[in-house]
C-alpha cells in the first residue's frame, strides 16, 4: 500500500519548495497536540477549519470600506479575504514558498473584523480604551482560539496564527508566507478599493494620479499584475519579502491618496457619524443586563472579563445583524390594530 497523501505531499514539499518556505513537517505545532490527518498537511486542516467556522460565513455581511451599498458588484470581507488569497497563494507559488499556509493565513487574517469597517473597530477600540483596546488583528486569533467551536478555537498552527496576528501593525510575521500576505493584504485593497470607490462616483478616474498609472498601470488588472511581478522580482533579488524602492514607494503614494479621497471621503463615511452610537448603545445594554447575553458570551465574560465578552458579541455581528439587534433594543414595534 502507498504512503498516506499527507506523507507524499510533504515529501513533494521539500522537492519543489525554497528551502526559506515553511514546510509542513517542520511546524511548530498546536496549542493543542492532536493527532495528523492521513490526507491532509497541517496547513491543509487549518484551511478547512477556517473555512467552516462561522466567523468565516459572516464575512460575506461585513463592510469593506462603503456601509450597506446599493449595488451588487461592491466589495465586502468576504470578498476582500479571497483576493488577499489568491493575490498571496500567486506570489508564494512564484517564490516557491508553502502555498498552503500563504492561503490559511489569508483567509483568517479578518475574521475579527467589525460591523461597519474600521468605523466598527474605532468605536470599540475607544470603548476598550482601559482595557488594552480593540484590534482587528488580536480579534481575529482571539476568533480562532477562543471564541469558534464553543469556545474550544480552532486549534490551528503556530504559523498559522502568527501570520493572521502579525498580518498589519508593527510586530512583523516569523514566517516568509505570513510577510507574503501582509502585503498582498495592501495589495488587494488599495486596488478593489479604488474600483469600488470608481463605481460609486466618489472620485473620477481623471483624480488618480498621474504618477500611479504611469507606474503601476491604468487598470486594476495591469496594476495587480506589476504589483506582483515587482514583489516576486525584488524578493528574489534580495532574500527579503519587499517590493522594489521605486514601486514601494508609489504603492504608499497610492495609499495616501485612498486615504485622502476615499477612506476620509465624508461622501463615502457619511453614515460613520452613526456607527459610533449604534455601537456604543448595544455595548451599553448588554453590559448593564448581561443576563441578556447568548449562553457562549455569558461564560466568556466568566472567565475573560464583561467588557471583553460584551466586544466578543458585538465584533462578530454582521452589519444587518448589528442594525437588527439596535432596532429589536431602541425603536418602539409598530402597533398592530386588530
Amino acid at each position: 500500500m502507498n504512503e498516506n497523501p499527507r506523507l507524499t505531499r510533504q515529501t513533494l514539499e521539500e522537492q519543489m519548495l525554497s528551502p526559506k518556505a515553511s514546510f509542513s513537517a517542520c511546524t511548530k505545532g498546536r496549542q493543542r497536540i492532536e493527532p495528523e490527518c492521513d490526507i491532509r498537511t497541517c496547513y491543509q486542516r487549518d484551511i478547512d477549519r477556517i473555512i467552516h467556522s462561522k466567523a468565516f460565513r459572516r464575512l460575506k455581511h461585513k463592510t469593506q470600506v462603503f456601509l450597506r451599498p446599493e449595488g451588487d458588484h461592491y466589495r465586502t470581507r468576504l470578498t476582500h479575504t479571497l483576493e488577499v488569497s489568491r493575490i498571496g497563494r500567486t506570489i508564494a507559488r512564484g517564490l516557491r514558498l508553502n502555498e498552503d499556509l500563504t492561503e490559511a493565513i489569508a483567509l483568517g487574517h479578518d475574521l475579527g473584523h467589525t460591523p461597519f469597517g474600521h468605523a466598527g473597530e474605532r468605536a470599540l477600540d475607544e470603548i476598550l480604551q482601559s482595557d488594552g483596546g480593540f484590534k482587528h488583528s488580536e480579534q481575529s486569533l482571539r476568533i480562532t482560539d477562543r471564541i469558534e467551536q464553543g469556545g474550544n478555537g480552532l486549534n490551528l498552527t503556530y504559523e498559522t496564527r502568527d501570520g493572521i496576528l502579525c498580518h498589519t501593525g508593527s510586530k512583523k510575521p516569523e514566517t516568509p508566507e505570513g510577510s507574503v500576505v501582509r502585503i498582498a493584504d495592501r495589495i488587494a485593497y488599495v486596488n478593489h478599493d479604488l474600483d469600488d470607490a470608481l463605481r460609486a462616483g466618489i472620485i473620477r478616474e481623471t483624480e488618480v494620479p498621474e504618477e500611479i498609472l504611469c507606474a503601476l498601470g491604468s487598470t486594476n488588472g495591469e496594476r495587480l499584475n506589476t504589483l506582483i511581478l515587482d514583489l516576486i522580482t525584488e524578493s528574489e533579488k534580495t532574500g527579503e519579502i519587499t517590493l522594489s524602492p521605486p514601486i514601494a514607494f508609489v504603492l504608499e503614494t497610492f495609499r495616501d491618496f485612498m486615504y485622502k479621497n476615499v477612506y476620509l471621503n465624508m461622501k463615502a463615511k457619511s453614515e460613520e457619524l452613526k456607527v459610533s452610537g449604534i455601537i456604543n448603545e448595544i455595548f451599553r445594554f448588554y453590559f448593564r443586563t448581561p443576563d441578556e447575553l447568548p449562553d457562549e458570551y455569558r461564560r466568556v465574560s466568566m472567565q475573560d472579563g464583561l467588557k471583553r465578552a460584551v466586544s466578543d458579541y458585538i465584533s462578530g455581528m454582521t452589519d444587518k445583524y448589528a442594525i437588527h439587534i439596535y432596532e429589536k433594543l431602541f425603536i418602539p414595534e409598530a402597533w398592530q390594530v386588530r
